[in-house]
């Protein structure tokens, strides 16, 4: 059975940073996309960033400069590190593997807020 599970949510002050940590587990994901999409309350759920490579990454517009994502295929583990936030960051944020299937985790709160 497939599990992904995230971890590193929290509150943080604007201009703060957080790392998000998401760890796959009951299959081998290294033929994957892995990545992050980020739901605020009242909006759709958005793309943050996705990677395929080290030279495959997509970031939405909103993030780039500020968030950089990266994975560890020996751990199954994809990684947000999330520099100067804003406000506007603050929403649930949850951890996608994506290839044949499509998996997701339960998602982790990222708040922002002073």
């Amino acid at each position: 059975q497939v599990h992904l599970a995230e971890s590193g949510g929290g509150l943080v002050q604007p201009g703060g940073s957080l790392r998000l940590s998401c760890t796959a587990s009951g299959s081998t994901f290294i033929n994957y996309a892995m990545g992050w999409y980020r739901q605020a309350p009242g909006k759709e759920r958005e793309l943050v960033a996705l990677i395929r490579s080290s030279s495959m990454i997509n970031y939405a517009d909103s993030v780039k400069g500020r968030f950089t994502v990266s994975r560890d295929n020996a751990k199954n583990t994809v990684y947000l590190q999330m520099n100067s936030l804003k406000p506007e960051d603050t929403a649930v944020y949850y951890c996608l593997a994506r290839g044949n299937l499509i998996f997701w985790g339960q998602g982790t709160q990222v708040t922002v807020s002073s």
